[in-house]
């Protein structure tokens, strides 16, 4: 699947470069959401309810319940993981001019370094991305690529690699708990779309005024979050109210996109998530999404009983889920529920 033009996404300026450096200065009006969708919107759990995501040993089979998990003992070189981290803060420490060396295109694909995807009101998150798409190989377009820092096209080539490892060995631990076959839940995954985001969110003295990432859930199969450094910020929806999670060193959050909830029948669940940001410490993510559909629809597994999600043709599904969830901060999947 080639990438998609629905939302552009809004080039760096040098004004933005500037409100982002400090924390102090006023936050241009693009950046304040008084959409609902602001930190002061919602009922945030208190200090002492920190959501305790699932820490869930490769050893162990994953729980069907588990929305979300921080993974230990998941067997990625930790070297490869150092030097994709070193090169990613050396890639946001850079001057803007070198950065938007690889910046978005008007009316390009989602790749390039900008900002999200903006909202249906124009609205911006406080946040500074790059996006590339790392697999399947033959679909890279180095152009989008920094080759600054030196070592960056390396790292993210390797770090892409033990992501997709990573991924197949959750399959196959899914799978089994599903009771199917391994090859009938790899083969949704294998040879599909592979897309590397980081994420940089600058700190904000009025953090209640701006969102890091608009409430969403996410669109592909499975996403595998490493956190750079230790500064909070992701906040899961349960109950009604935003639970923050805590980060846990060396750990990876596993994040079920709704695709894998379609494939699996429900049997596992997306999780609706936001990014806040800090009032003096930036927060820094390598993010990868693993993309899935079968023979190019998305919809449940056959071995899996009654479907109880609509089948929809993939471009179809990403072209209404990106309007879905950008536009409305709403999940897609309901649509899709029988």
């Amino acid at each position: 699947m080639e990438g998609f033009k629905v939302i552009n996404r809004d080039i760096i300026t040098e004004a933005t470069a500037m409100a982002f450096a400090d924390p102090h200065l006023q936050i241009p009006d693009r950046y304040i959401r008084a959409d609902g969708i602001s930190p002061a919107a919602g009922v945030v759990a208190g200090d002492g309810e920190n959501l305790e995501l699932p820490v869930v040993d490769m050893a162990r089979l994953l729980d069907p319940e588990h929305r979300e998990a921080e993974l230990i003992n998941h067997g990625v070189d930790e070297a490869v993981i150092q030097k994709m981290k070193d090169s990613t803060v050396n890639f946001f420490e850079l001057p803007l001019e070198d950065k938007n060396a690889v910046a978005v295109r008007p009316g390009g694909t989602d790749e390039g370094f900008g900002h999200h995807f903006r909202s249906s009101a124009g609205k911006l998150d406080w946040a500074e991305n790059l996006i590339v798409e790392t697999q399947p190989f033959q679909q890279r377009n180095l152009e989008f690529w920094p080759s600054n820092p030196p070592t960056f096209r390396d790292s993210i080539d390797k770090y892409a690699m033990e992501m997709s490892n990573l991924t197949m060995r959750l399959l196959r631990l899914m799978a089994s708990d599903l009771g199917v076959e391994h090859e009938t839940l790899l083969a949704a995954f294998r040879g599909k779309r592979q897309i590397t985001a980081l994420h940089h969110y600058p700190p904000c003295h009025h953090p209640e005024k701006v969102i890091g990432i608009t409430p969403h859930s996410d669109g592909f199969g499975l996403t595998l979050l490493l956190q750079v450094n230790d500064t909070p910020g992701l906040q899961v929806s349960k109950d009604g109210r935003w639970h923050p999670v805590r980060p846990l060193p060396g750990a990876l959050i596993i994040n079920v996109g709704e695709t894998l909830e379609v494939l699996t029948n429900g049997h596992y669940k997306s999780v609706f998530h936001r990014v806040v940001v800090d009032t003096k410490r930036s927060r820094v993510t390598i993010v990868v999404f693993q993309d899935a559909c079968i023979d190019g629809v998305v919809k449940p597994l056959p071995e899996l009983g009654e479907p109880r999600y609509h089948a929809i043709g993939k471009s179809e599904y990403f072209k209404d889920h990106i309007t879905e969830v950008v536009g409305q901060g709403e999940r897609f999947i309901d649509t899709l529920k029988k």
